[in-house]
């Protein structure tokens, strides 16, 4: 197949026209990492990290739309490592997920390559460690995948683009902090907050006074929903993991675990520095960090009061949630606009309810799904499937709905059909706010309510113009709801964001399943599949 972008000589494209066809193959992009410990300072202390190519935060991604991505990690660690990608769908491919119940993990000393390609995706995300407890240690970076450049973005281009990791940190070594959950506690609370790495002012954005700057703002951390905000400016919101948006004006941002937002931000004050201000949300003890807005012809030094944010109060989160609407008018990946699909007007073919808590299991604290505490098992579902290994899992070993019964173990796999339209309710009846994250898919969040859903409740749902999004928080009490889409085959990944949540049990798997054997609907096993549990010394076989 010719790429597009090839450089090659007139008759030479010529002549490949008449041996291969006139179809044109996506540009490819290659990228070798090298993951090693390190030593770093986040928080003023001298703690061992995870980096990629000796850096952290990692590198950045830059890619277009339908780019397609090579990226071949080497393991320098001396344990298994995997990384994910938060947001990316990557369209009949869950071979390339990055989490256990999809991947054999990265051997020390090993290497994998990684192919993915960003299909008809735009927008701000991030890249992550899976294993474990190592993203506590690093190893996360951007994403950034802009629009062909046919595509017109309903704002004028930015004269600068800023990724902002933001989210909390913990002294403790990440090996210590599973080993605290593996015997039965909770995380501890965090000991601070960074901004792409960096503590207190540790981290500058240098802008040009009167000109507009893009921030893709991304909660990185493990446990705590942070607000983000600018001194004495305001943001703009354009997009939110894919979606362009209503662009309504905001003084702060509430960003809950795992979910990445896009802003403008004009420099039209006086020249100074100005704090950039990242605080924690929803909890007793507020943890805050800055960074510095520095305009390139201040002379003036930041100083004085950080600007106070938002601490408890749950209403105005809420308020705020809701007026976050999708941009009916303008393109995504794809000329047709965003409102062109009326996700409103499809009745959902089943609804799934999913209720987080926090049992104690065998003495121990666990979390649940449905009264199901997620098991590991010793092979991947993804291949268990595909070669038929029985006892591995089975589907529908999690109910559709709360049982209300005691909790247990067991390893969690939902059935669904490939093209099913279903809607997901998220019930919390705890009192902490809950982060959800759906792999391999982006859903439209149609409400958000408080107590018990019910059948009534639809009647509160927002059917017109609500955002498209791959991560949602429920707050305390309450539920949300989202309509979606099966149209990605797949094992993909359900999970709960706070990661001790997720690393003790609450999370399960929705196999999307197809009896067609097309590479239209699934790509076929990669070549370089790493095989491990059951599915060692296996040979993958052609569809």
């Amino acid at each position: 197949m010719i790429s597009c972008n090839a450089l090659i000589s007139f008759p030479l494209f010529l002549l490949l026209l008449l041996l291969h066809g006139a179809e044109c193959e996506d540009p490819y992009r290659f990228f070798t990492w090298k993951v090693t410990y390190g030593d770093i300072y986040p928080l003023g202390i001298k703690q061992q990290g995870i980096l990629i190519n000796g850096q952290f935060p990692g590198p950045q991604i830059d890619a277009v739309t339908n780019d397609n991505l090579v990226i071949n990690v080497f393991n320098y660690l001396r344990e298994p490592f995997l990384i994910s990608w938060n947001g990316l769908q990557h369209r009949r491919n869950s071979w390339q997920d990055g989490v256990f119940g999809t991947n054999c993990p990265i051997l020390p000393g090993r290497n994998f390559t990684y192919n993915l390609q960003v299909k008809d995706q735009i927008g701000s995300y991030f890249y992550f460690p899976s294993l474990g407890m190592q993203k506590a240690a690093g190893a996360f970076g951007g994403i950034r995948i802009s629009s062909r450049p046919k595509i017109p973005i309903p704002f004028p281009t930015p004269a600068g683009d800023f990724t902002v990791l933001a989210g909390d940190w913990f002294k403790t070594d990440f090996h210590k902090l599973r080993r605290l959950l593996e015997i039965g506690h909770n995380l501890p609370f965090p000991d601070g907050l960074l901004i792409n790495g960096h503590g207190w002012n540790g981290y500058t954005f240098t802008v040009d006074q009167g000109k507009t700057y893009r921030f893709r703002i991304s909660n990185v951390g493990l446990a705590t929903s942070i607000n983000f905000r600018i001194q004495g400016h305001k943001m703009k919101l354009v997009e939110v993991e894919g979606s362009h948006t209503l662009q309504n004006i905001y003084s702060s941002l509430d960003i809950h675990l795992g979910q990445s937002y896009s802003v403008l931000v004009t420099a039209d004050q006086p020249p100074q520095d100005y704090y950039v201000v990242v605080s924690t949300r929803f909890t007793r003890r507020i943890l805050t960090t800055t960074a510095v807005l520095h305009y390139s012809n201040s002379f003036k030094a930041v100083s004085g009061p950080v600007p106070s944010g938002p601490t408890l109060d749950i209403v105005s989160s809420l308020s705020q949630a809701r007026s976050i609407r999708w941009n009916l008018t303008a393109s995504g990946p794809r000329p047709n606009p965003q409102g062109s699909y009326h996700y409103g007007m499809i009745t959902p073919s089943r609804t799934i309810m999913l209720a987080n808590s926090a049992p104690f299991i065998n003495g121990k604290q666990r979390y649940a799904v449905n009264s199901v505490s997620y098991l590991t098992p010793d092979t991947p579902l993804k291949l268990a499937d595909y070669f038929n290994i029985a006892g591995v899992f089975y589907v529908g070993s999690i109910p559709s709905y709360p049982t209300g019964g005691n909790a247990y173990f067991q390893t969690s796999v939902m059935g669904a059909n490939f093209r099913e339209f279903v809607e997901i309710v998220f019930q919390n009846w705890e009192d902490s706010v809950q982060s959800w994250h759906i792999d391999g898919y982006s859903f439209f969040v149609v409400g958000f309510g408080s107590g018990q859903w019910t059948a009534a409740s639809r009647d509160s749902y927002n059917l017109r113009d609500t955002v498209a999004r791959c991560t949602t928080q429920v707050y305390p009490r309450s539920w949300t709801a989202i309509y979606m889409a099966l149209d990605n085959v797949g094992m993909w990944n359900i999970r709960s964001e706070d990661w001790g949540r997720q690393y003790l049990g609450q999370q399960l798997y929705l196999r999307v399943f197809t009896s067609s054997n097309s590479w239209r609907d699934e790509n076929p096993v990669p070549r370089n599949a790493l095989l491990c549990g059951r599915a060692r010394g296996r040979r993958t076989r052609p569809f």
